[in-house]
């Protein structure tokens, strides 16, 4: 517990260097029809949470040589997620290359719930879902703060409901995130990039995975804290699909998205999405220990809800 400063203190130091790095390799991401920021801002700084969950993943293998295995396993996957997130950052590449990779690193994660649970259905879910969170992390980083604030709320959560040592996996996530965090918000020095959107989806995955296996917690409680993400990215993604748009291209359909170009500012909708989900891991918290069909009942209303108040506010936004 006495190192934790320290992780958020890397984490700050390594973003400050991968600025440096951005600006000296004129890595910019510039403004455009489909983006959310009006001026050109380096990219890639989502390295430094990368490599200070790295850190932390080596010396828990060291301190725990029980666990050294998944743990090098979950290593192995964030290094593929964040490589070809990296290797995109530098010199975009296709979409169907990326999720190769991401199946990849999801199979690694999956095979790991598949050896604590003895539930080859169970895998079968872990691959899915941490397939999918890799790329929704991906389109809800769009504007200041967004990405990274809920990636924080979703770490707290889960550490508040693990035993130890297990929980000290979602504190490092935490601090990890706050030591990029003053970089990005309220004002973006640095964008965290694919290098870091695709591993926060990746890490928070292996985390909503761990909890499954280290406690008795309803699978789709699990989700309430990843309820805003999960309901914008996945309804969004729906609507596209369902009026014959090509999904995979980038856009600015998401509601966080069509909030900032009707004239909000991030600070004020990465607030908004925040209390949000504040509202959503306290409900998770204090429903942790309800039984498994209260739980599951729990989860669906909220889910019910966050989509109803999705779809509420983009028909406002919509006239």
């Amino acid at each position: 517990m006495m190192a934790l400063p320290a992780v958020l203190a890397m984490a700050a130091a390594l973003t400050w260097a991968a600025r440096h790095y951005a600006l000296r390799r004129n890595l910019m991401d510039q403004p455009g029809e489909r983006r959310s920021h009006g001026v050109a801002t380096p990219r890639g700084g989502g390295i430094a949470i990368v490599l200070t969950l790295l850190l932390a993943t080596g010396v828990a293998a060291w301190a725990w040589p029980g666990a050294r295995v998944p743990l090098l396993v979950f290593g192995l996957g964030l290094v593929l997620v964040a490589g070809i997130g990296w290797w995109d950052d530098h010199r975009p590449l296709p979409a169907v290359r990326r999720l190769m990779v991401h199946l990849v690193a999801a199979a690694l994660v999956a095979v790991l719930v598949w050896q604590a649970s003895g539930n080859p259905l169970q895998a079968v879910l872990a691959l899915l879902f941490t397939v999918s969170l890799i790329n929704i992390w991906n389109f809800m980083d769009g504007i200041n703060g967004i990405a990274t604030t809920q990636a924080v709320l979703a770490g707290l959560a889960f550490a508040a409901v693990m035993p130890m040592p297990f929980a000290l996996a979602g504190l490092v996530l935490a601090l990890a995130c706050l030591g990029f965090l003053p970089f990005n918000f309220p004002r973006a020095r640095i964008f965290m990039g694919d290098v870091g959107s695709g591993a926060l989806g990746y890490a928070i995955a292996a985390l909503v995975c761990l909890a499954s296996v280290v406690t008795e917690i309803q699978w789709i409680l699990l989700l309430v804290p990843l309820s805003a993400f999960l309901v914008d990215a996945g309804f969004t993604l729906l609507t596209r699909m369902l009026s014959g748009q090509r999904w995979m291209e980038p856009h600015t359909q998401h509601l966080y998205q069509r909030a900032v170009k009707g004239g909000l500012s991030h600070t004020f909708v990465t607030g908004l999405y925040f209390v949000f989900g504040l509202f959503s891991i306290t409900v998770f918290n204090a429903c942790s220990d309800l039984q498994p069909r209260w739980e599951a009942a729990v989860a669906v209303a909220w889910l019910i809800l966050a989509t109803g108040l999705w779809l509420l506010l983009r028909k406002g936004m919509r006239n």
